[in-house]
Order: C-alpha cells, then structure tokens, then sequence
C-alpha cells in the first residue's frame, strides 16, 4: 500500500469511527513499537515508533530515563524489599513529603542512563527526562509481529472509539435526543441514539405509553458513564426536564430565555404544572407557551402521548403564585404561615373537588411546583369554623362568668 493509500484509509478510519486522525495515528505507532518490541526488541526496553504522514516511512525509538545515584535503589535497599515480600509485609504508605521526592529505581541499563551520559549528548537534558536513540528500522516484522500489530490497532481504536462516544454523549448530558426503539431486555427499552444506544429503565418509563420497535420518540439524556461493556447511556421520559428540553424546542421565547420556566411539577403520563415568567415588557409568557391557537403546547403534549399540562404564571407574592398553581379552579383567600412555609386556601364550595382535583393530584402538584404545603378548604367549611369558634369563645366566656360568681356565693 503506498502512502496515498494508506492516508486515505487512515482518514476513512477517522471519519467512520468518529476518531480524531492524531489519535488514530497515534494507536498505529503504539501498534508498530510493540510489533518492533515481540520481534527485534530486548526485555525492559522501551520502544516508540515515529510514523511519518509524508513519506510513510516509520523511525524506531528507544527511550531511556535520565537518573542519578540518588534516585537508585541500592543493593541491601533491592535485598530488603524482596525480604519483606517473601515475610508477606506490605510496603509502607508514603507521607505527603515523600511523594514530593524522586522516587526511587531499580536501575535497567534498557530503561533508564546516567545523568552525565545524558549530558554528552545533549547538556540540556534534566533528572527525570527521556533520551531517545534512533534503532535500526525492520521493514518486515514476520507473520507474528504483523498479527500482533493489528490486534494492538484494532484493541486501540476500540477504545478511542468508546473514548470518543463518552466525550460526545457527556456533552449531551441534560438534552433532549430522538432515539428509537431497537429491543426489550427484562423490562428494559434499548434505544438506538446514533452512534451509541441507550437504556430506559421500568422507573424512567412512562406509565401506559407502549414502545414499539422502530418507533421513534424524544428522550432525556439522564447520565452517561464508561463501564467495562463501553458507554452507558441512561435514557428517561418521565424527568421533569424533559418537559423545560421540549417547550425550548417548540417554543423560541423559552429558548432564547425571554420566557423562563421557573418550576415544574410532573406525575409523567398523567399531568404536570409549569410556572412561567418573564423580564420583558409586552410578552405575554403563557401566551408564548401556547402558541396561536394552542399548537405549541398541543405539540408538546402529543410528543408526551396526551399528557395534559396547566400552564400558569409565576409570581413572587407566594398568595398570588399559590392561587395561580391551584388553576383551574378559582380561590376566594389565601393565609400564609411562613415559618411553617404552610397556605390554608378557600375556594368556593362548588370549586372544592376541582382544587383538589381527582385522587388530590392537583393540589399535589400545586404543593410541588409552588415548594408550600397547601391545605384547601370550601367557603362554607370556613364559615362553620369561624362560627364555631365564636360558639366556643362564648361557652368558654360563660363558663369563666360562672365560675366566678362560686366564687364569690363561697365567701
């Protein structure tokens, strides 16, 4: 293969495998030095490769470490070491300072050379650094070597291959992605997102909404982590977020941050609340999430298979923002305890089962989205208290009047 070639096919590599071309370059001079190392190469030593892009001709290197006799380990320090191996004694933990020293070596004529030979080639050089000697270049490694060359290439671009989807997915960490359905695997949903799949658990799954295979739906990018089967990504529809990621994509004043979301509550699959507001003047922010004729949350609600959503303004007057939270139904009063961050709210008598809602979902979702424990009470339930409580004073009044005159009858 002559050098055109093999550029062509190593930027195909890249391209395919979404590898970034130094780094495939790179795994091909690593598989080259270990090839060079099995067939021509000494124990102990290390061997680096140089690829030229030009020419396609490879230089081989073999590298040593500059020391001294301080950072050399003596022959009773070598003896004692292997003493204490053979006793089962662990070595002992070093201290912060002993970290900070050059650790010691077991000197390796293949691994390492002495200060004032690294001064007579280049008086430059320091402890610690690396001098490279050019070998003698084999144009052919053997049958073996080969073999071993392109297992180390494709075991290296393997892993670059992982490295680099980790990189691109952790960046989309928090978005929302369109992926389809490939499998099912113990209540599982594998989803294909591109270069990459991702996993749905039974909890991030949405209560009576059914994946098909094939079928194609937006999801929440939750975590993405490495494991040893390569990169986990972990996939969600029930995330409150999801709601915010899909009104920023169907609605510009949300993305562009004219309309915010304050606050979200979401029983996923059933109903959410969002609070919105916004800094602007003449904007009208539930409006904008609504759309002409509704289309923009009719959007969102049909790529959440129905789920209804209330859309209400928010308000820093915690009265007026609870009041709001408890839409549709309408309140009458608001009393706040703001050390119990507790509301009683009074709602007329035929608006009582609304503000409650079906099972107490929407005062539930109110409490949620508005961060206030809410206690919700009829017109009338209120009256029969007030009036009982007057009752209750009066008895406790009379009770005191007579009392007092026992007392005085006794003396």
């Amino acid at each position: 293969m002559d050098i055109k070639q093999f550029l062509s096919a190593l930027n195909q590599i890249a391209d395919t495998k979404g590898i970034p071309k130094d780094k495939v370059i790179e795994t091909i001079e690593m598989a080259i030095a270990a090839a060079y190392k099995k067939d021509y190469g000494e124990k102990g030593q290390i061997i680096k490769a140089k690829l030229d892009m030009k020419t396609g001709a490879t230089q081989i290197f073999q590298v040593k470490t500059v020391v001294d006799e301080s950072m050399i380990k003596t022959e009773e320090e070598i003896q004692e070491e292997i003493e204490k191996k053979k006793a089962g004694i662990m070595p002992e933990t070093q201290t912060h300072e002993e970290d900070e020293e050059v650790k010691k070596v077991v000197f390796n004529a293949e691994r390492h050379i002495m200060l004032e030979d690294a001064l007579k080639i280049d008086p430059n050089l320091k402890l610690g650094e690396e001098v490279a000697f050019e070998l003698e270049s084999k144009e052919n490694f053997g049958r073996i070597a080969a073999q071993t060359a392109k297992q180390v290439i494709l075991q290296r671009l393997r892993e670059a291959e992982k490295e680099a989807v980790l990189s691109e997915f952790q960046s989309k960490e928090g978005e929302v992605l369109s992926a389809q359905a490939q499998r099912f695997e113990r209540g599982n949903v594998i989803f294909d997102l591109g270069r990459a799949s991702g996993i749905m658990y039974p909890e991030e799954q949405m209560p009576g909404e059914h994946y098909r295979v094939g079928s194609r739906i937006k999801v929440y990018v939750l975590r993405v982590e490495m494991t040893n089967r390569g990169p986990m990504i972990s996939v969600s529809r029930t995330h409150p977020q999801l709601i915010r990621k899909l009104f920023e994509l169907e609605v510009p004043e949300v993305a562009t941050g004219v309309v915010e979301l304050k606050s979200i509550a979401r029983e996923a699959g059933s109903r959410s609340k969002i609070a919105v507001a916004t800094s602007q003047d003449g904007v009208d922010p539930i409006g904008s999430c609504v759309g002409q004729k509704g289309t923009r949350v009719s959007t969102v609600i049909s790529e959440l298979n129905g789920e209804k959503i209330d859309i209400i303004e928010w308000s820093a007057d915690h009265s007026k923002f609870i009041s709001n939270a408890l839409s549709p139904a309408k309140v009458l009063s608001v009393e706040i305890n703001e050390a119990m961050r507790a509301a009683k709210v009074t709602v007329p008598d035929e608006q009582l089962s609304l503000a409650i809602g079906k099972g107490g979902q929407n005062v539930r979702l109110a409490a949620k989205l508005t961060g206030w424990k809410i206690d919700v009470h009829s017109a009338t339930e209120k009256t029969e208290n007030v009036e009982a409580g007057k009752v209750g004073a009066e008895e406790t009044s009379k009770q005191a009047e007579e009392a007092e005159e026992e007392i005085k009858v006794e003396e």
